[in-house]
């Protein structure tokens, strides 16, 4: 095992963890702007208001990229697979 595979491993591992999570923290990041816009413009201060949105938009989300999310971690694991006897010897 060299380390330029550990490396490109390595580096494929954080690509699909960033692809993965990049819709759910997208669409948790805009929810959470858009209410905090909207707090301080009406001067409500309640830490719970951006909950319920988050929540609803995160499971949007994951109802829309949950297949997709599946398939491409699918497709790693079954490359990692593939390369894993290369990689051991």
């Amino acid at each position: 095992m060299t380390d330029t595979a550990i490396i490109e491993v390595a580096l494929k591992t954080m690509v699909v963890a960033l692809k993965l999570s990049a819709p759910i923290l997208v669409t948790s990041l805009v929810i959470g702007f858009v209410i905090s816009l909207f707090q301080s413009m009406t001067q409500i201060q309640e830490f719970t208001l951006s909950f319920v949105p988050k929540l609803v938009g995160v499971g949007v989300a994951l109802l829309f990229c949950g297949n997709w999310m599946l398939h491409t971690l699918v497709e790693f694991t079954n490359e990692l697979f593939v390369i894993l006897p290369d990689l051991l010897t």
